[in-house]
């Protein structure tokens, strides 16, 4: 499928699927969208010194490496893991311009390792993020109480509605802890009642620009 490189609102890149007409990030904004869902949302909402996240969708790598910058500023230690079924090009990334966008030039020796690392291998980041990428299908996921927190970046449910069903979100159910939370870009009625069909309590947040609303679950 063909693949392209587009500057989006902010001035943060994203990949675009013509065949699709469906981006990795919001075409209003993905560093924008990223912050508000994830960070704002999701990872805001936790006091506690030692996190770990799930990612449904690492991608670009924008979520972790967001997720490493805000870390480092409210010095938190972070056991990140990113499940990807189809991981992005190298050459993709090199067209990237996350870590300029954000003014993280300290960093960009950290965006690189995050993807050159190894699939399946937990690499310690820096002293206080640790990273995992598993390359696997979300519903291969078999994790149980394990997460504070999921962020789930799924391909919308317009293009890939598998992804969006009762069965999934009953694996990301049983893979937070109590008390667990995930957050997403969608609002889709049918995704808010396939979450609470399977025991989350769900709340409509106001979405990032472009959007309305958000989803926010909490186990």
């Amino acid at each position: 499928m063909k693949r392209e490189i587009i500057v989006t609102n902010d001035g943060s890149t994203t990949i675009h699927l013509p065949k699709w007409n469906e981006q990795y990030h919001s075409k209003y904004g993905a560093i924008l969208e990223a912050k508000h869902v994830f960070i704002k949302n999701g990872l805001s909402l936790f006091s506690n010194d030692v996190i770990s996240i799930l990612e449904i969708g690492f991608g670009t790598g924008l979520n972790s490496f967001i997720t490493f910058l805000e870390c480092e500023i409210r010095d938190l230690t972070v056991d990140y893991v990113g499940v990807e079924a189809y991981p992005v090009l190298t050459k993709e990334i090199e067209q990237l311009n996350y870590v300029s966008a954000l003014k993280a030039n300290n960093f960009n020796a950290i965006f690189e390792k995050m993807h050159q690392q190894e699939w399946g291998i937990k690499n310690k980041i820096s002293t206080k993020f640790s990273l995992t990428k598993r390359k696997q299908f979300f519903n291969e996921i078999t994790d149980e109480n394990r997460y504070n927190l999921i962020y789930f970046d799924a391909f919308g449910a317009r293009v890939q509605p598998e992804l969006w069903t009762e069965a999934i979100f009953e694996i990301m159910y049983n893979a937070l802890k109590k008390g667990g939370i995930l957050v997403t870009y969608s609002a889709k009625g049918s995704v808010r009642r396939a979450m609470q069909s399977v025991g989350f309590v769900v709340e409509r947040l106001a979405g990032p620009p472009g959007k309305r609303e958000m989803l926010r679950a909490t186990k």
